[in-house]
């Protein structure tokens, strides 16, 4: 089978939870293609250098420097992203006239439907937080679902019960008519359960810029005051460079690959990072204690920090009232709960495998 895979732009996490989708496929004898530009497409290359792509530009969301002004600066560009959603849609009705796709799968992508095309959107936000009230997160739910269900099926990756990992984000009153949870996604699906706990503090940056970087001078700042830790830096930046004259006790990566990151992360004491939820969905496969800094104004990110907080998974704290010196030894103090998500076979035997042989059956390849 031939199958399309397109994760969204926002970050790199939509493309660091496609690894687990990919590998299943691939080892399975499937003929996978991906689309996508950027940071995202070098992340993919390193992960399968023979992997075939395609060119398809991202949504290019461009962030405000500002809390105060993130929300706006996002809702002011809605005209571009439906811009972007129907560029991409033309797009891959183009591209099937050449490729002659069994299958897409869409992180996010909300153009990536087609009429005579089996196309399933993958997404973790069914309601989506505005940050501007109940009713405008109505109206907001309303919108999405009338996108969502476009397509053939709508993957929500979470677990059902007791709100999984993403809490109101993906349990909302009501579900899209084709939507069914899958659980919990990551890039390290397959690692096993052992984690071996050193003393060195991993610190994942990611996310758009400027408010990527931004964490970046933060965290240099502060983390040249406190040799008695040995950090490892990753950017999160595959298009970046190392900074020179770092500190002897600060080791730093533009990016890496998931087979190169997974020993840093079980050997990290403690990981410092983002709350976007790929990168909690990896935290939580590991069982890894975590310091979660959400992006000032994102509202997804804050909110999932403020529920994992409450649940006793991670601890959190503002980028504003970052002090490492405290909060390391604050996080390394704190409990960690046994929150490891499906493994990889127990998922897609289960909910994609089923969809594959449904194809199949419906146009023998």
């Amino acid at each position: 089978m031939k199958i399309l895979i397109a994760p969204l732009d926002w970050g790199l996490g939509h493309t660091t939870r496609c690894i687990p989708l990919i590998r299943y496929l691939l080892d399975r004898g499937h003929r996978v293609t991906v689309a996508t530009e950027g940071p995202a497409a070098t992340l993919l290359k390193d992960n399968f250098p023979g992997l075939p792509q395609l060119p398809l530009e991202g949504y290019r969301i461009k962030y405000s420097r500002s809390k105060t002004w993130f929300t706006f600066n996002i809702l002011a560009q809605v005209p571009r992203i439906l811009s972007a959603i129907r560029r991409e849609h033309r797009w891959l009705a183009a591209v099937q006239q050449q490729q002659h796709f069994d299958l897409v799968l869409s992180d996010n992508r909300y153009g990536l439907y087609h009429a005579q095309l089996p196309c399933v959107i993958l997404t973790h936000q069914l309601q989506i937080q505005s940050g501007q009230g109940a009713g405008a997160d109505a109206w907001l739910r309303r919108l999405h679902y009338r996108m969502l269900e476009r397509f053939d099926a709508c993957w929500v990756v979470d677990a059902e019960a007791d709100h999984g990992l993403s809490g109101k984000l993906a349990h909302p009153a009501v579900l899209p008519r084709q939507a069914v949870y899958i659980g919990s996604l990551s890039q390290f699906m397959d690692a096993g359960q052992q984690t071996i706990t050193g003393n060195t503090i991993l610190v994942l940056l990611s996310g758009p810029e400027p408010m990527r970087g931004q964490l970046e001078r933060l965290v240099f700042q502060q983390a040249a005051a406190l040799p008695q830790y040995s950090f490892m830096v990753v950017a999160g930046n595959p298009q970046g460079k190392c900074p020179r004259d770092l500190p002897a006790h600060i080791r730093y990566e533009t990016h890496l690959a998931a087979d190169a990151l997974l020993p840093h992360i079980r050997a990290a004491a403690l990981v410092i990072c983002r709350s976007g939820y790929s990168t909690i969905m990896d935290l939580a496969v590991l069982n890894k204690k975590a310091l979660l800094i959400p992006t000032p104004g994102q509202t997804e990110q804050e909110y999932l920090a403020r529920y994992l907080q409450q649940k006793n998974y991670f601890t959190t704290v503002s980028q504003q009232a970052l002090q490492l010196g405290q909060d390391i030894p604050k996080a390394l103090a704190a409990s960690v709960m046994p929150v490891r998500p499906l493994g990889t076979e127990q998922y897609f035997i289960g909910v994609l495998q089923p969809f594959l042989d449904l194809i199949a059956q419906q146009s023998p390849l």
